[in-house]
């Protein structure tokens, strides 16, 4: 069991002090980040945050499974309600690298995971969180997939081997995103992700563009504007 995870904190203040952490940590990344900080911003105090997760690195891994758990859980709702796989797999990246969500809040969300990636090479507990929210990841990503292929949408090829090259495509492209590489906007790497996966899955891709529910921020602002108020 988490040392999180005790039945002695009430849910709530849990989740203010993981909400408070994916906040702070994907503002500042975690070694400019203080207990301090993000108990100040769950309204309690550094002795409680520290006593209930014990360290900074343990509260990153619970903070982005807290994340990834609310984000699995929005998408299921909202991916029940698109008939068509196709739809489903773009709808799918588009929800974890695209512009159909608020650019800012997934390169937050990125700046989370580039922090558990360095503390899960040399941390055994951080490295089991940190496997067990990528196996959901692809799990995800191979049951659309299938989904594809029952109803005759998708080619007949390995859907786990698919998973794990579609995931690991969206995580180094999401690298240089966050990094700020010039040639790596967040609109390539969304049109780059759904251009692979019609290729290996045999479905005609969208026109780039086509898909874009509402107007992306330039991607040095996003990330400006985030930086400036300390993800």
């Amino acid at each position: 069991m988490l040392v999180g995870d005790r039945s002695s904190i009430s849910e709530t203040r849990r989740t203010q002090i993981l909400e408070a952490a994916v906040r702070v940590i994907g503002d500042r990344g975690l070694c400019d980040s203080r207990i301090s900080d993000i108990a100040r911003m769950a309204g309690t105090s550094s002795a409680l945050v520290v006593y209930y997760f014990g360290s900074k690195d343990r509260l990153l891994a619970q903070a982005l499974s807290y994340s990834e758990e609310r984000f699995h859980a929005e998408t299921a709702r909202e991916l029940a309600a698109i008939p068509a796989a196709t739809e489903r797999l773009v709808r799918l990246i588009e929800l974890c690298c695209g512009p159909g969500r608020e650019v800012t809040t997934w390169l937050d969300e990125w700046v989370l995971w580039l922090d558990l990636w360095s503390k899960a090479f040399r941390d055994p507990e951080v490295a089991r969180d940190r496997h067990e929210m990528d196996r959901r990841w692809r799990t995800t990503i191979a049951d659309v997939v299938r989904r594809g292929q029952r109803s005759g949408e998708f080619s007949t090829i390995d859907a786990d081997d698919f998973a794990i090259r579609l995931a690991s495509l969206i995580d180094g492209l999401a690298i240089q995103v966050v990094l700020g590489d010039p040639d790596v906007s967040a609109n390539r790497m969304f049109d780059m992700c759904v251009a692979m996966s019609a290729r290996e899955l045999g479905f005609d891709p969208p026109a780039p563009g086509t898909l874009r529910r509402r107007t992306e921020p330039d991607d040095q602002t996003a990330r400006s504007g985030r930086r400036g108020g300390g993800r």
